[in-house]
Protein backbone atom coordinates (compact mmCIF):
# COMPACT_ATOMS: atom_id res chain seq x y z
CA UNK A 1 0.00 0.00 0.00
CA UNK A 2 2.81 2.40 0.95
CA UNK A 3 4.63 1.80 -2.35
CA UNK A 4 1.44 2.61 -4.26
CA UNK A 5 1.08 5.89 -2.36
CA UNK A 6 4.72 6.74 -3.06
CA UNK A 7 4.15 6.07 -6.78
CA UNK A 8 1.11 8.35 -6.83
CA UNK A 9 3.00 11.12 -5.02
CA UNK A 10 5.90 10.73 -7.44
CA UNK A 11 3.55 11.18 -10.38
CA UNK A 12 2.06 14.33 -8.81
CA UNK A 13 5.42 16.07 -8.40
CA UNK A 14 6.38 18.67 -10.92
CA UNK A 15 9.83 19.34 -12.34
CA UNK A 16 11.47 21.80 -14.70
CA UNK A 17 12.42 20.06 -17.97
CA UNK A 18 16.03 20.41 -19.09
CA UNK A 19 15.15 22.96 -21.77
CA UNK A 20 12.50 24.71 -19.68
CA UNK A 21 9.59 23.32 -21.77
CA UNK A 22 8.85 19.86 -23.19
CA UNK A 23 8.52 21.18 -26.72
CA UNK A 24 12.09 22.55 -26.55
CA UNK A 25 13.63 19.19 -25.61
CA UNK A 26 14.70 18.28 -29.19
CA UNK A 27 16.67 21.54 -29.30
CA UNK A 28 18.39 21.07 -25.93
CA UNK A 29 21.41 19.06 -27.09
CA UNK A 30 22.14 21.20 -30.19
CA UNK A 31 21.79 24.36 -28.11
CA UNK A 32 24.22 23.20 -25.41
CA UNK A 33 26.69 22.12 -28.08
CA UNK A 34 26.63 25.60 -29.62
CA UNK A 35 27.00 27.13 -26.14
CA UNK A 36 30.13 25.09 -25.42
CA UNK A 37 28.52 22.49 -23.21
CA UNK A 38 30.82 19.66 -24.32
CA UNK A 39 34.16 21.22 -23.26
CA UNK A 40 32.53 22.58 -20.10
CA UNK A 41 31.36 19.11 -19.08
CA UNK A 42 34.68 17.54 -20.12
CA UNK A 43 36.39 19.91 -17.67
CA UNK A 44 33.96 18.81 -14.95
CA UNK A 45 34.77 15.15 -15.56
CA UNK A 46 38.50 15.88 -15.57
CA UNK A 47 38.44 17.60 -12.18
CA UNK A 48 36.82 14.55 -10.53
CA UNK A 49 39.87 12.24 -10.67
CA UNK A 50 37.78 9.26 -11.77
CA UNK A 51 39.45 5.90 -11.19
CA UNK A 52 38.86 2.38 -12.63
CA UNK A 53 35.85 0.56 -11.13
CA UNK A 54 34.43 3.74 -9.65
CA UNK A 55 30.65 3.94 -9.29
CA UNK A 56 29.37 7.20 -10.76
CA UNK A 57 25.99 8.92 -10.35
CA UNK A 58 24.87 11.79 -12.60
CA UNK A 59 21.88 13.51 -10.96
CA UNK A 60 19.59 15.44 -13.29
CA UNK A 61 21.19 13.63 -16.21
CA UNK A 62 18.63 14.93 -18.71
CA UNK A 63 19.21 13.49 -22.18
CA UNK A 64 22.29 11.59 -21.00
CA UNK A 65 25.02 13.51 -22.82
CA UNK A 66 27.29 13.83 -19.78
CA UNK A 67 26.71 10.26 -18.59
CA UNK A 68 27.65 8.94 -22.03
CA UNK A 69 30.72 11.19 -22.06
CA UNK A 70 31.91 9.79 -18.73
CA UNK A 71 31.43 6.21 -19.89
CA UNK A 72 33.31 6.88 -23.11
CA UNK A 73 36.19 8.54 -21.24
CA UNK A 74 36.24 5.83 -18.56
CA UNK A 75 34.82 2.58 -19.99
CA UNK A 76 35.82 0.63 -16.87
CA UNK A 77 33.54 2.56 -14.47
CA UNK A 78 29.89 1.98 -13.60
CA UNK A 79 27.65 4.93 -14.56
CA UNK A 80 24.11 5.63 -13.38
CA UNK A 81 22.02 8.56 -14.59
CA UNK A 82 18.97 9.89 -12.75
CA UNK A 83 16.26 12.28 -13.94
CA UNK A 84 12.52 12.79 -13.29
CA UNK A 85 11.69 13.41 -16.97
CA UNK A 86 10.70 10.21 -18.82
CA UNK A 87 11.02 11.94 -22.20
CA UNK A 88 14.58 13.00 -21.48
CA UNK A 89 15.42 9.52 -20.18
CA UNK A 90 14.07 7.93 -23.35
CA UNK A 91 16.48 10.08 -25.34
CA UNK A 92 19.29 9.21 -22.91
CA UNK A 93 18.75 5.48 -23.35
CA UNK A 94 18.74 5.82 -27.14
CA UNK A 95 21.90 7.90 -26.98
CA UNK A 96 23.69 5.29 -24.86
CA UNK A 97 22.56 2.51 -27.20
CA UNK A 98 23.82 4.42 -30.24
CA UNK A 99 27.15 4.98 -28.48
CA UNK A 100 27.34 1.27 -27.58
CA UNK A 101 27.88 2.01 -23.88
CA UNK A 102 26.16 0.43 -20.89
CA UNK A 103 24.55 2.98 -18.56
CA UNK A 104 21.71 2.51 -16.09
CA UNK A 105 19.12 5.30 -16.24
CA UNK A 106 16.74 5.68 -13.28
CA UNK A 107 13.66 7.88 -13.10
CA UNK A 108 13.60 9.83 -9.87
CA UNK A 109 14.28 13.07 -8.05
CA UNK A 110 17.62 14.30 -6.74
CA UNK A 111 16.19 15.01 -3.28
CA UNK A 112 14.88 11.43 -2.97
CA UNK A 113 17.67 9.32 -4.47
CA UNK A 114 16.57 5.69 -4.99
CA UNK A 115 20.01 4.35 -4.06
CA UNK A 116 21.48 2.80 -0.88
CA UNK A 117 23.81 4.63 1.50
CA UNK A 118 27.45 4.75 0.41
CA UNK A 119 26.79 3.58 -3.16
CA UNK A 120 28.94 5.95 -5.21
CA UNK A 121 32.53 7.18 -5.47
CA UNK A 122 31.57 10.26 -7.44
CA UNK A 123 28.29 12.15 -7.79
CA UNK A 124 27.93 14.78 -10.52
CA UNK A 125 25.52 17.64 -11.10
CA UNK A 126 25.93 19.26 -14.51
CA UNK A 127 24.00 22.48 -15.23
CA UNK A 128 21.06 21.22 -13.15
CA UNK A 129 21.29 22.65 -9.63
CA UNK A 130 19.71 26.00 -10.53
CA UNK A 131 16.54 24.15 -11.58
CA UNK A 132 15.83 23.23 -7.96
CA UNK A 133 13.82 25.19 -5.44
CA UNK A 134 15.59 26.28 -2.27
CA UNK A 135 14.31 23.44 -0.10
CA UNK A 136 15.05 20.91 -2.86
CA UNK A 137 18.66 22.13 -3.05
CA UNK A 138 19.21 21.42 0.64
CA UNK A 139 17.56 17.99 0.45
CA UNK A 140 19.49 17.13 -2.71
CA UNK A 141 22.84 17.88 -1.12
CA UNK A 142 21.93 15.84 1.96
CA UNK A 143 21.00 12.94 -0.30
CA UNK A 144 24.32 13.25 -2.12
CA UNK A 145 26.15 13.06 1.21
CA UNK A 146 24.13 9.95 2.07
CA UNK A 147 24.89 8.00 -1.13
CA UNK A 148 28.59 8.90 -1.30
CA UNK A 149 31.23 6.53 -0.03
CA UNK A 150 33.45 7.75 2.80
CA UNK A 151 36.20 8.77 0.37
CA UNK A 152 33.81 9.97 -2.34
CA UNK A 153 33.25 13.44 -3.72
CA UNK A 154 30.56 15.62 -5.28
CA UNK A 155 31.37 17.51 -8.48
CA UNK A 156 29.15 20.31 -9.75
CA UNK A 157 29.01 22.70 -12.69
CA UNK A 158 26.28 25.32 -12.77
CA UNK A 159 25.31 28.79 -13.91
CA UNK A 160 25.94 31.71 -11.57
CA UNK A 161 24.18 34.98 -10.93
CA UNK A 162 27.01 37.10 -12.32
CA UNK A 163 27.72 38.05 -15.92
CA UNK A 164 26.09 40.28 -18.50
CA UNK A 165 23.82 37.52 -19.76
CA UNK A 166 22.40 36.54 -16.39
CA UNK A 167 19.18 38.46 -16.86
CA UNK A 168 19.04 38.45 -20.65
CA UNK A 169 16.85 36.75 -23.19
CA UNK A 170 18.79 33.48 -23.23
CA UNK A 171 18.36 32.61 -19.55
CA UNK A 172 14.69 33.61 -19.74
CA UNK A 173 14.16 31.24 -22.65
CA UNK A 174 15.83 28.49 -20.64
CA UNK A 175 13.57 29.30 -17.70
CA UNK A 176 16.26 29.97 -15.10
CA UNK A 177 17.02 33.73 -14.91
CA UNK A 178 14.84 34.20 -11.81
CA UNK A 179 16.59 31.29 -10.06
CA UNK A 180 20.14 32.61 -10.41
CA UNK A 181 19.81 35.02 -7.49
CA UNK A 182 19.93 31.98 -5.17
CA UNK A 183 22.86 30.42 -7.02
CA UNK A 184 25.73 32.55 -5.76
CA UNK A 185 29.03 31.05 -4.63
CA UNK A 186 28.44 31.92 -0.96
CA UNK A 187 24.95 30.42 -1.03
CA UNK A 188 26.04 27.16 -2.65
CA UNK A 189 29.04 26.69 -0.34
CA UNK A 190 26.83 27.38 2.70
CA UNK A 191 24.29 24.81 1.52
CA UNK A 192 27.05 22.24 1.03
CA UNK A 193 28.43 22.85 4.50
CA UNK A 194 24.99 22.65 6.11
CA UNK A 195 24.27 19.39 4.24
CA UNK A 196 27.18 17.67 5.94
CA UNK A 197 30.09 17.95 3.52
CA UNK A 198 33.41 18.08 5.37
CA UNK A 199 35.02 20.30 2.74
CA UNK A 200 33.52 22.31 -0.09
CA UNK A 201 35.12 24.73 -2.50
CA UNK A 202 34.65 26.55 -5.74
CA UNK A 203 37.29 25.20 -8.09
CA UNK A 204 37.09 27.96 -10.69
CA UNK A 205 34.92 30.36 -12.63
CA UNK A 206 34.23 29.95 -16.32
CA UNK A 207 31.75 30.94 -19.01
CA UNK A 208 29.77 29.64 -21.95
CA UNK A 209 28.43 31.19 -25.16
CA UNK A 210 31.21 33.78 -25.55
CA UNK A 211 30.91 34.89 -21.94
CA UNK A 212 27.18 35.55 -21.97
CA UNK A 213 26.52 32.73 -19.52
CA UNK A 214 28.72 32.66 -16.42
CA UNK A 215 29.43 29.29 -14.82
CA UNK A 216 31.27 27.94 -11.78
CA UNK A 217 32.83 24.59 -10.89
CA UNK A 218 32.51 23.20 -7.35
CA UNK A 219 33.65 20.10 -5.49
CA UNK A 220 32.90 18.79 -2.02
CA UNK A 221 33.88 15.71 -0.02
CA UNK A 222 32.35 13.81 2.88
Amino acid sequence: MSSRIETIEKQRRTYLPAAGHDWLLPLYDPFLKVCGGEPARKALADQADIRPRHHILDIGCGTGTFAVMIKRLHPDVNVVGLDPDPKALARARRKAEQASVSIKFDQGYSDQLPHPDGSFDRVFSSLMFHHLKDQEKDKTLREVVRVLKSDGSFQMLDFTESGSGAHGLLPRLLHFSHRLKDNSENRILALMSNAGFVSAEKVRDSSMLFGLLRTAYYQASV
